[in-house]
């Protein structure tokens, strides 16, 4: 039997993150330069969300540039810029082919015109597509969003239009920027680091976590398989018993 034939279609996850960790070890193994290891992941990342949308699933979020990467040397921010665009010019084909929705979180006023103007593009390319959405997490942090909600939060006060009391978790999430999204119930990271990176620390709350050690250049479909597959033989109690659970 097949990694995809051991998999329930009927308990399938309805969000994956992805923290997509080791493309500049990857490269360094083999004595290329970081940005090399960046340009391979593509290739896993083809491979995820090919994955994830034949078998059913409705969201993936890729953990694609944190705030923090913005103090990565210059040359290679710059690459990954380019990257990120030439990427999205590339596979807009195979996501209007396949009826994936591009959408994305993050501080997006600090990204490249240029990589804007791309991003932006794609997204209305694909507005309408509803088989599965692309989330990308670029120039984004779970602080800086969680920052941004209290900031909304505190002008709603002022302008006298939520009290403290009406202040309830539905809300907190109302203000995030996955508002329009399912929490995550699975969180996969690769490369062996035992992790959170800032990464939707409110929506993953209850999610369950699967480190593996591959690097990310190469994770491939089958990786996600087990993934799920990983998933699916968990309990998932929300702090209840087994024998709740049951009954």
């Amino acid at each position: 039997m097949s990694k995809q034939d051991q998999i329930d279609k009927n308990r399938l996850p309805g969000h994956v993150a992805v923290i997509m960790d080791g493309n500049g070890r990857w490269a360094k193994q083999k004595g290329l330069k970081r940005v090399l290891g960046h340009q391979n992941g593509v290739k896993a990342v083809r491979d995820t969300v090919e994955a994830a949308a034949e078998l059913g699933i409705q969201f993936v979020t890729l953990y694609a540039f944190s705030t923090e990467n913005w103090k990565r040397p210059q040359y290679e921010v710059n690459a990954l810029m380019e990257l990120l665009v030439s990427t999205i010019r590339k596979e807009v084909k195979t996501l209007m082919k396949n009826e994936i929705r591009l959408q994305t979180i993050g501080n997006l006023r600090e990204l490249p015109k240029n990589c804007y103007t791309e991003l932006m593009e794609a997204i209305e390319l694909t507005r309408n597509n509803t088989r599965m959405t692309l989330n990308l997490a670029l120039s984004y942090s779970a602080r800086w969003e969680i920052t941004q909600a209290m900031k909304k939060a505190a002008a709603m006060a002022e302008a006298g239009t939520l009290t403290s009391e009406e202040v309830t978790e539905e809300l907190v999430s109302s203000l995030l920027c996955t508002a329009d999204m399912p929490d995550p119930e699975l969180m996969i990271r690769t490369s062996g680091e035992h992790r959170i990176s800032n990464f939707l620390l409110w929506q993953i709350a209850y999610a369950e976590l699967y480190f593996t050690e591959k690097l990310w250049p190469d994770f491939r479909r089958e990786d996600f398989y087990d993934a799920i597959i990983s998933y699916q033989r968990r309990e998932r109690r929300f702090g209840l018993t087994s024998e709740q659970i049951v009954h």
